[in-house]
C-alpha cells in the first residue's frame, strides 16, 4: 500500500508537468519565490536521494545540485531544462525503488543524516509519500496558473 501511494504521488508530479515546455515549467509562483514546477521536480529529486540513497542505503554521495548540502539550490531552476531535471529525478525514483524493493522488510532502520536519529524504511516511505503530497499541492496551484489545467 506505501509503495501504490508513494507512486501514485510520483505519477501525480509527473502529470502536472506534462506538456509544457522548459519555459513554462520555470515560470515563478510570485516573485521572488523561485518556487515553480521544475524546482519542484528539482527538490524531490534530491529528496528521494536523501531519504532513500543517503538514509536507507547509506551511501556517500552529495545532493544532485548542491555539494554542499543545501536543498534550497534545486528550487531554483532558472537555467534548468526539462531533460536533465527529469532525468535525475527518473534516477533517484529508480534507486529509491531498487533500494526499497531489496529491504528485507518495512522495519529495517537507518540512521537520518539530518537528525541522527534511527528511522525505519516504513517511516522513509511515509514522510516521502507526505513530501509529495504536499507538493503537489503547491503543483496544482503552479500548473493552473501556468494554462488553467486543474485535476490530479
Amino acid at each position: 500500500m506505501l509503495r501504490s501511494y508513494l507512486d501514485f504521488h510520483r505519477a501525480t508530479l509527473a502529470l502536472k508537468t506534462e506538456g509544457l515546455s522548459d519555459e513554462d515549467l520555470r515560470r515563478r509562483s510570485m516573485p521572488p519565490s523561485t518556487l515553480c514546477l521544475m524546482g519542484l521536480v528539482r527538490h524531490m529529486a534530491e529528496v528521494e536521494r536523501a531519504w532513500f540513497r543517503r538514509v536507507v542505503d547509506g551511501e556517500d554521495v552529495p545532493l544532485v545540485w548542491s555539494p554542499e548540502g543545501d536543498y534550497q539550490v534545486a528550487y531554483d531552476a532558472g537555467t534548468a531544462t526539462r531533460e536533465e531535471t527529469f532525468a535525475a529525478w527518473r534516477a533517484e525514483v529508480a534507486h529509491a525503488r531498487r533500494i526499497e524493493a531489496a529491504a528485507e522488510s518495512l522495519d529495517v532502520t537507518a540512521r537520518a543524516v539530518r537528525s541522527g536519529e534511527d528511522v525505519s524504511l516504513r517511516m522513509v516511505m511515509l514522510h516521502l509519500i507526505h513530501e509529495y503530497a504536499r507538493h503537489n499541492g503547491h503543483a496544482d496551484l503552479l500548473r493552473e496558473a501556468i494554462d488553467g489545467s486543474v485535476g490530479a
